[in-house]
């Protein structure tokens, strides 16, 4: 939808609260919903459990908070990733209810492309400041930071330096033939030699 200012845009999600199945990205008028599948749904789950699975193996709190709304009024910019985590700055947000720009961006969102977007996520994502972004599509996690206001695709993730990248895509896949668990297992097990290697 074009043309909805910001207060229309506001007084919409006032009105249909959070207890909803579609997700928006604003961009200065610009307005998209969208209804997630089950083929953006499951990739973004397994890439929720890998994260959640370095953080035990590294013994780190992280913070995952899902579809946060992340908008700027004075941006005129919104979003709700597929799914977000404070790495870094969790510490820092622990137990606050989060609010931009007084709180920092979450360190990592992740955007499960199935459909193609009206909207450019990515420089919605930029302007609020992400350092970290990951997407996964056709099958291959694509691992992007942020580099003077614009987003540089990385071979390696700044979070978690040693994760093998071009391996995820292979793990989701397994998940389709062994199960999902046991995807993240094998996952886990990854990891943990990678992490036994560096000691």
């Amino acid at each position: 939808m074009r043309g909805i200012s910001w207060q229309t845009y506001k007084t919409l999600m006032a009105e249909v609260g959070g207890d909803r199945a579609w997700r928006i990205a604003y961009d200065r008028g610009v307005l998209e919903l969208r209804m997630p599948l089950e083929e953006h749904e499951e990739p973004k789950g397994l890439l929720e459990s890998f994260i959640e699975a370095i953080a035990d193996e590294l013994q780190i709190e992280v913070r995952k908070l899902g579809s946060l709304t992340l908008d700027r009024e004075d941006l005129s910019r919104a979003v709700e990733p597929d799914s977000c985590f404070y790495i870094q700055n969790e510490a820092v947000v622990r137990g606050r209810k989060i609010s931009l720009p007084d709180d920092p961006p979450p360190d990592l969102v992740i955007e499960s492309d199935y459909t193609n977007s009206s909207v450019n996520k990515q420089s919605i994502y930029a302007a609020l400041g992400v350092p970290e972004l990951w997407r996964y599509t056709h099958q291959t996690l694509l691992v992007y930071a942020r580099v003077d206001g614009d987003y540089e695709q990385r071979d390696a993730s700044l979070v978690f330096p040693f994760l093998p990248v071009a391996d995820v895509g292979y793990f989701i896949e397994q998940s389709r033939t062994v199960g999902q668990r046991s995807a993240v297992r094998l996952f886990r097990q990854r990891i943990r030699d990678i992490l036994d290697r560096k000691t």
